[in-house]
C-alpha cells in the first residue's frame, strides 16, 4: 500500500549491504509457511526497452512536448547497445539470480529506513474503525479486552501456520508480511533506521504493552501453562492498569518517537544510556503489539466525527491530547478512546495495508462474537509499569518534540467521507473495474480543480512473488486526460464521452494487471538507479532529467485498501503540494480519506473530496445515459 514513493529520491552514495530487518533468531519455522513461500515465483526484472518505452508513454500527459523530446534523446543514449542501460540491466539480472527478491531489501531501505522525515503523517497510515457505542472507561476497557483477545487469536493462526493462504486471480500470494507485524518495532539510527523482529526468538515475547495517560505497562497475555488469558482476565488486568495511571504523567516519553528521524536517533542514544530507560524501551520494542487507551477528545458533529477520528489515528491530536500516548515506532498500535473512537496506527516499514486490514477484519469479527465469560479467579500478577528516568536533557527533547508535533497537527487536514450513492455495484453493472472507475473519477476531479493532470501513484501488490511488496500503478494516462478534457465539453456527444471513459478505465485496468505481474516501470527504474550507485558509476542523465523529477513528484498518492469491515485507511500526502487519497470500496458505498497540508495554498482536502463525489456521480449519470447493450 501507500508505499511511500518519493523516498526513491535516494542519496547518490555507495550503499553498504546490511541486514535491514534484524530477526532475533535467523531460523525460520519449518512447515506449511516455508513450503508455500518456496513455491512462489521470484520477482522478474522486466525487459529494459519495454520499461523505457512505457516510461515515455507515462510522461506524455505530464510534461511538455519539448521536455518529452529532450527525454527521448536521453533515453536513446541510455539504450545505446553496450551503453549504460544495458550494463545496469545486466547487473540487476545478476542480482535477481542470486537473491530471493532483487527489490525487497532495496525497497525497505530507500522507501522507509533511509527516509528521515517523521513517521507520523509522512509515512505511517492510520485505520479508522466504525464508532463504538460506549463513552466511559468500562466500555473502553471491555472493548480493549476483546480486541486484545482477537489479535492474539489471529497470532495463534500465524504461530501455528494455519493462516489461510490468500489468492489474487487464482495465484497464491506471499504471506511473509503477516510474520513481520507482531513482536516488531522500528529502531532509529543516525543515518538509517532498522527494524527489529522478536517473533522468531528462542523465547518469543508473551506480553503486550498498554499505554494510558502517557504511562507504559507490560501486560502478560499468556498464563504460566502457555494458554492465553481469557477476555475476562485481560479486562481485570486492564482495569488495574487504568486505576494505577489515573494522573496524566507530566512527561509523555512516547512523543519523542514522532520526531524527525535524525533528531529522534540522537535523543534515543541519549535516552537509552540509562539502564532503566533502556530496559523499558526494549520491553516496548519486544512486545507483541501496543494498545493505546486514549483520553476522550472534544466532541464534534457526526459529519466531522470520522475525519477527527482519522487525525487521532494519524497523530493523536497534539501534545494536549493523545500524541504522547503512543510509541510511533511500534509496528502495530491499536487505539481505543474513552469516547468510542477506535482504530489503529501502524509503522509502514514491515508491511502494506492489505495484511493489516485482513487482521483488522478478523479482530472486528472476533469482538462481535465474543462475550466476556466469568473465569475462575486465578490471582494474576500486577502489570508492570515501565519506568523512565527523565534527565533535564531528555525533558528538553520532549518539549521540542511537543512543539514539532503541534506544528504537524496544525498542518494536516484530513477529510473522511462516506460516498453513499453507490459502491462497487455500479461500475460492475457496467462491466467496469471498480478500482479503475474510482481512479478515473479522481483524475477527473483533479483536472477540474487544476486544469491539468498530475503524476499519480496507486500502489499495486507484488505479493504474487516471493517477498513481494509493491509497485506503482500510474493512474494519470493519456487516456484519462483525454476523458477529463472531454467530459465537461458540451459540444461532445454522450457516446464519445462514454467511449473515452471506457478507454480510460480499460487502460487503468491493463496497467494494474501489468503491475501485479511485476512488469510496471517504477521499481525497475529505481533498481537501475540503485545499481548505478552500487556499481559506483556516474548516474545516467535520464535520471537527472526534469521529466524524471516531474514523474516522481506524486501530487496524488493513492491506495485502494479493501476490507470486509466498514473502515477506512488514511495517510498524509507524500509531497508538500499533494494529496493522500485512500479508499475502501464496499458493495453499495465507498469510504474515502483525503488528506492535504494546510501550509499549501494550492491544495484543499475538502474541495478534492467534494470534487471526487461530483466526478463519481457525473460518471455514473454519463454511463447510465447509454443503453446497457452498448456497454
Amino acid at each position: 500500500m501507500l508505499a511511500l514513493l518519493a523516498r526513491t529520491m535516494v542519496r547518490q552514495g555507495a550503499m553498504s549491504p546490511c541486514s535491514l530487518v534484524r530477526p532475533v533468531s535467523a531460523t525460520m519455522i519449518p512447515g506449511r509457511y516455508l513450503a508455500h513461500q518456496e513455491g512462489l515465483p521470484k520477482l522478474p526484472v522486466p525487459p529494459l526497452r519495454q520499461t523505457c518505452e512505457r516510461y515515455l508513454a507515462v510522461l506524455e500527459p505530464l510534461v511538455s512536448e519539448q521536455e518529452l523530446e529532450h527525454t527521448r534523446k536521453l533515453m536513446a543514449e541510455f539504450l545505446t547497445p553496450g551503453g549504460a542501460g544495458e550494463r545496469l540491466q545486466k547487473g540487476l539480472e545478476r542480482r535477481a539470480h542470486k537473491m530471493e527478491n532483487w527489490l525487497s531489501d532495496w525497497w525497505l531501505q530507500t522507501a522507509y529506513l533511509d527516509f528521515r522525515m517523521p513517521v507520523v503523517v509522512h509515512s505511517s497510515p492510520g485505520v479508522v474503525l466504525p464508532r463504538l457505542e460506549f463513552s466511559d472507561r468500562q466500555g473502553q476497557i471491555r472493548f480493549a479486552a476483546k480486541l486484545i483477545a482477537g489479535v492474539l487469536d489471529f497470532k495463534t493462526m500465524i504461530d501455528n501456520e494455519t493462516l489461510p493462504v490468500e489468492y489474487l486471480g487464482g495465484n497464491s500470494l506471499c504471506m511473509n508480511q503477516y510474520y513481520q507485524v507482531l513482536c516488531s518495532c522500528r529502531v532509529p539510527g543516525p543515518r538509517r533506521d532498522s527494524v527489529v523482529n522478536h517473533a522468531r526468538a528462542k523465547r518469543p515475547p508473551t506480553f503486550i504493552t498498554v499505554v494510558h495517560n502517557y504511562q507504559f505497562f507490560v501486560l502478560e497475555v499468556y498464563s504460566s501453562d502457555g494458554s492465553l488469558l481469557t477476555v475476562d482476565q485481560i479486562y481485570m488486568q486492564l482495569e488495574k492498569i487504568w486505576n494505577s495511571s489515573l494522573q496524566t504523567n507530566k512527561e509523555p516519553i512516547g512523543i519523542l518517537t514522532s520526531q524527525h528521524r535524525n533528531t529522534w536517533a540522537k535523543a534515543y542514544a541519549n535516552l537509552i544510556k540509562d539502564k532503566t530507560n533502556k530496559e523499558s524501551v526494549q520491553a516496548i520494542q519486544k512486545s507483541i503489539f501496543t494498545v493505546c487507551l486514549d483520553a476522550p477528545v472534544p466532541r464534534v458533529s457526526d459529519e466531522m466525527y470520522r475525519s477527527r477520528a482519522a487525525l487521532q489515528m494519524l497523530h493523536g491530536g497534539g501534545s494536549r491530547w493523545n500524541s504522547g500516548n503512543r510509541w510511533f515506532d511500534k509496528t502495530l498500535q491499536f487505539i481505543i478512546g474513552e469516547d468510542g473512537t477506535c482504530g489503529l496506527s501502524y509503522e509502514h516499514a514491515p508491511a502494506e495495508g492489505p495484511p493489516i486490514v485482513s487482521m483488522v477484519d478478523h479482530v472486528v469479527e472476533y469482538t462481535k462474537k465474543t462475550e466476556m465469560v466469568r473465569t475462575p479467579l486465578v490471582p494474576l500478577p500486577m502489570p508492570q509499569k515501565l519506568r523512565f528516568n527523565i534527565t533535564p536533557e531528555i525533558k528538553k527533547d520532549i518539549e521540542k518534540a511537543k512543539q514539532n508535533m503541534n506544528i504537524m497537527v496544525h498542518d494536516l487536514d484530513v477529510r473522511v467521507i462516506v460516498f453513499s450513492h453507490f459502491g462497487k455495484n455500479v461500475p460492475k453493472s457496467h462491466k467496469m473495474s471498480p478500482d479503475a472507475f474510482i481512479q478515473v473519477a479522481l483524475q477527473l476531479a483533479y483536472f477540474r480543480m487544476y486544469q491539468r493532470c498530475c503524476s499519480t501513484y496507486e500502489s499495486a501488490s507484488l505479493r504474487m512473488f516471493r517477498l513481494g511488496r509493491t509497485d506503482t500503478i500510474r493512474s494519470a494516462s493519456i487516456d484519462s486526460l483525454n476523458f477529463s478534457r472531454t467530459m465537461d465539453d458540451p459540444s461532445k456527444p454522450v457516446a464519445e464521452k462514454v467511449a473515452l471513459l471506457e478507454k480510460a478505465v480499460k487502460a487503468h485496468r491493463a496497467y494494474t494487471d501489468m503491475a501485479i505481474r511485476g512488469e510496471a516501470i517504477d521499481r525497475h527504474l529505481l533498481g537501475l538507479r540503485l545499481q548505478a550507485i552500487e556499481d559506483l558509476v556516474s548516474m545516467p542523465k535520464v535520471f537527472m532529467d526534469t521529466s524524471y523529477a516531474v514523474a516522481m513528484h506524486y501530487n496524488l498518492s493513492t491506495s485502494q485498501v479493501p476490507a470486509k469491515t466498514d473502515c477506512v485507511m488514511c495517510f498524509g500526502p507524500v509531497v508538500p503540494d499533494g494529496y493522500g487519497v485512500c479508499y475502501n470500496p464496499m458493495e453499495e458505498h465507498i469510504n474515502f480519506a483525503v488528506s492535504a497540508f494546510n501550509s499549501c495554498s494550492e491544495t484543499n482536502a475538502a474541495r478534492l473530496a467534494q470534487g471526487l463525489e461530483d466526478a463519481l456521480l457525473d460518471m455514473r449519470d454519463l454511463v447510465e445515459q447509454m443503453p446497457r447493450a452498448k456497454l
